[in-house]
């Protein structure tokens, strides 16, 4: 029997959100709706305008794999994450958010005494359309060393943020632990993560991908970006060359999934949304805590369209506890 249902590798970032209007990302020269790697003077300097002009909304633990472990933990998985973070304060904040949720580390190798951790400025918009600078700090160092094997062997899936490309070292990791998943029995997923890179990393995607995952994850506009398809049901189609299966979410059409066998589409909810940041990230957290708990695809969709509904309705990337357990009873 496995130890955990779900193991992930993934950068640790802690969240400052914001709330801003649409002209301050011309203003800033930022492109809206994308995650742009910044340095760290770049960021602080950005920082600093955002909290004269709008303050901080809200500050919490991030980084896209950590949110979805947050959220298949907090269903009721037992996850394992691999990350890093720096000897100071918001290293400690972090730590403190992923061992109040459940979500396993090596604490032998998870920390850095050189280095900062690192931070993403999340700037939420009118139309709910999340914006991300980010300065990766000592995640950009993590390396094939941090793999815990023991855990990730005994794993039921091995999760892969598809953000870690832009780290060489994280890429080798992430190419080295899909190998060892693939060795041991360990099914295979990965997300797309941002249309940006997919844009300007794909070749070290496809190095990520190697022949193929089993479960792949990536929203409307990454499909066909990936895929070069002008429709949605031709980009499915040409992702199966990739992937055994995989999730496309829609927005507020809801999601598209292929079980292997079949195509099968699933309704999204009503909701006025407030906060896309997160919701990605959601959808695969519950997804992968469905099929984990050998639920099939389609009702592993609809608990996961329910809970990225619901986080799109509130601020921030992360549900409370209790939560998530009201929007099981309401799926099961």
């Amino acid at each position: 029997m496995k130890n955990y249902h779900i193991y992930a590798l993934g950068n640790a970032l802690v969240d400052k959100e914001f709330e801003v209007e649409d002209d301050f990302f011309q203003h800033e020269s930022i492109q809206k709706g994308l995650m742009t790697l910044v340095d760290g003077e770049s960021q602080s300097i950005l920082l600093e305008r955002l909290m004269e002009k709008y303050g901080l909304k809200k500050r919490a633990g991030g980084g896209s794999a950590a949110n979805t472990l947050y959220a298949a933990s907090q269903f009721g998985a037992n996850t394992f994450y691999s990350c890093k973070v720096a000897n100071d304060e918001f290293g400690d904040f972090y730590l403190n958010e992923l061992g109040n949720h459940n979500i396993d580390v090596n604490l032998k190798s998870i920390r850095s005494d050189d280095g900062v951790t690192g931070k993403c400025l999340v700037m939420v918009s009118p139309d709910a359309e999340r914006t991300m600078l980010s300065y990766l700090g000592v995640s950009e160092n993590l390396t094939s060393a941090d793999i815990y094997k023991d855990a990730l062997i005994n794993s039921k899936y091995l999760y892969l943020e598809g953000y870690l490309v832009t780290s060489p070292t994280a890429l080798e990791a992430c190419v080295e632990a899909k190998k060892l998943a693939e060795q041991h029995g360990v099914l295979t997923a990965i997300t797309l993560s941002d249309p940006g890179m997919v844009q300007f990393f794909r070749g070290g995607l496809e190095a990520m991908i190697g022949d193929g995952v089993d479960l792949l994850f990536a929203n409307q506009v990454e499909a066909l970006t990936w895929t070069g398809e002008e429709t949605i049901e031709a980009a499915a189609e040409a992702l199966k060359a990739i992937a055994k299966t995989f999730v496309i979410t829609l927005g507020s059409e809801g999601a598209l999934l292929f079980d292997g066998d079949k195509t099968i589409n699933i309704s999204s909810h009503a909701v006025t949304a407030v906060d896309s940041n997160g919701a990605g990230d959601m959808f695969a957290g519950a997804f992968l805590y469905g099929i984990s708990m050998d639920m099939d695809f389609e009702t592993a969709g609809r608990l996961a369209s329910l809970s990225a509904a619901t986080i799109v309705s509130q601020f921030g990337p992360r549900l409370p506890t209790e939560q998530h357990q009201d929007l099981l009873k309401q799926i099961l």
